[in-house]
């Protein structure tokens, strides 16, 4: 692809108009590291380190073109210069790659809570029901039946054309953060539907309110094709807003709730048996899934409503449905020789606490013992109240480690203590090695208890503890090893 091509929906020129416009460009990165001989290099300020001081050393190793911000002087190769880095980036990957989402069933799912189970299933359904899925997320990326491990859950522009350039699946579904969408991440994607799951605190380090973080998940249903579907779940005060927002912009949004006028409405929760009744264009609809929670419920009627949309059979959705084995550290659960239920849960929100704890409540637990952490450099704004919610309904909890970050261990164990001891009850403790407070939860607990494990779900640990354990799934794992080898 020639240069010229490359750059044609820039307004701005190429800096110095006595070079070439028709090098024919072979690759493109934004990392210094990765270009390659004729490669285009995008300069972006990052949160660590700023592109535009390794323009030279993109040069030396074989860049023919540079895009970045600043104004420089005497490139020896041309320097376009845009005003947004990032978003050019997004641009010119969607060029270089040949729009890939032109021509692809592309699936958007955002939302504080709920993206991953819901994607998950969705891709379950259409895959039982014979629609090959890829699917980029959270936990890993699917590509044509290929795993890869993912940094963030919403990759970078160029990864992300480059993964849908290299999908020859008929769906892509994909997770789509507030993160990837304030920073351009999906810049250039169109997308067949767009859904919208719930909005909760968090984040409040990146974005400065509520109301920004809104806009942010907001900006997702403004890149749906001119046929595109909104999906929504209005059951709280940012999906009715986000409703309104769409149908102001002349969008019918599908709706999601319990009122009478909702498109899909939710009648009957029994968590019991996991089961949901809706009513559908006027016919009632029994759906049964292994997810427990009110929460995992509405996940459960968005990929329901999702493929009805894509025109999959009921009798399929209903079964696939049924037989869904759950996600990877969403409310895993492990069945104990003791009695006791262990629950490994990614929730790291107030609310996704308050759902993970009351549906062990409602499952009947005997006693809720929980234990959870704090990531450090990350919104302290939520940490009282996610405190507060596990005095109120556990009858007992361990503050411990998760993620330091560039937190020392030191100040986030006295930051625990410190809360903890704001609350004045004797209901909390603090151990500050994390295996160590899963194995004391463990040893504590009775016959009908229920263990909830709160923050890292599937993710591995960053820090090393006193157990040879690599994650909370793998701490359980390794305790209940010792206790049969114990007993043999």
């Amino acid at each position: 692809m020639k240069l010229e091509h490359l750059i044609e929906e820039f307004e701005t020129e190429i800096e110095d108009k006595s070079m070439r416009k028709d090098i024919t460009i072979q690759g493109i990165a934004d990392s210094s590291m990765d270009v390659e001989k004729d490669f285009v290099f995008v300069a972006i300020k990052g949160f660590n380190a700023d592109g535009h001081s390794f323009i030279e050393q993109a040069i030396q190793r074989g860049a023919c073109a540079v895009v970045g911000e600043e104004a420089i002087s005497n490139s020896s190769i041309p320097y376009i210069r845009v005003e947004n880095s990032r978003k050019a980036l997004g641009v010119i990957a969607n060029k270089f790659y040949g729009s890939p989402s032109k021509d692809k069933l592309l699936i958007g799912v955002t939302g504080t809570n709920g993206k991953t189970t819901t994607s998950y299933l969705l891709k379950h359904i259409l895959e039982e029901s014979g629609v090959s899925c890829s699917m980029i997320g959270t936990i890993q990326n699917v590509i044509n039946g290929e795993v890869t491990q993912c940094v963030n859950t919403t990759p970078n522009s160029l990864v992300l054309h480059e993964l849908l350039s290299k999908s020859r699946d008929e769906v892509i579904i994909m997770e789509v953060s507030s993160h990837g969408l304030t920073q351009h991440r999906v810049e250039g994607l169109k997308f067949d539907y767009c859904l919208f799951t719930n909005l909760y605190h968090d984040h409040l380090d990146y974005h400065a309110s509520m109301e920004e973080y809104f806009r942010a998940k907001s900006l997702l249903f403004d890149k749906l094709k001119a046929h595109g579907q909104a999906i929504v779940n209005t059951d709280s005060f940012w999906g009715e807003k986000l409703s309104a927002r769409l149908q102001d912009k002349g969008k019918r949004p599908y709706t999601i709730d319990e009122s009478e006028d909702s498109d899909l409405r939710l009648l009957n929760f029994n968590l019991e048996n996991s089961t949901i009744t809706v009513k559908d264009n006027n016919e009632l609809i029994h759906i049964c899934s292994p997810l427990s929670g009110v929460h995992n419920m509405y996940n459960v009627a968005m990929a329901y409503a999702t493929a009805k949309h894509l025109k999959i059979a009921k009798e399929r959705i209903l079964k696939a449905i049924y037989e869904f084995t759950g996600v990877d550290g969403r409310f895993e659960v492990f069945q104990q020789d003791n009695g006791t239920t262990v629950v490994v849960d990614y929730a790291h929100t107030p609310d996704a606490i308050f759902h993970c704890l009351r549906t062990a409540r409602l499952c009947g637990a005997k006693r809720v013992l929980h234990v959870f952490g704090f990531r450090g450099d990350r919104d302290p704004t939520k940490r009282r109240e996610m405190l507060s919610i596990t005095s109120e309904l556990s009858d007992h909890y361990i503050l411990t480690v998760d993620d330091l970050n560039t937190v020392s261990h030191k100040e986030m164990i006295e930051t625990l203590k410190s809360l903890s001891d704001t609350f004045g009850n004797e209901k909390g403790a603090v151990v500050s090695d994390r295996t160590l407070a899963i194995k004391q939860a463990l040893d504590q607990s009775e016959s009908g208890d229920w263990i909830v494990i709160t923050g890292k779900g599937h993710e591995k640990y960053q820090q090393n503890y006193d157990l040879p354990a690599e994650s909370d799934k793998d701490t359980i794992m390794y305790l209940n090893n010792m206790k049969k080898r114990l007993l043999e």
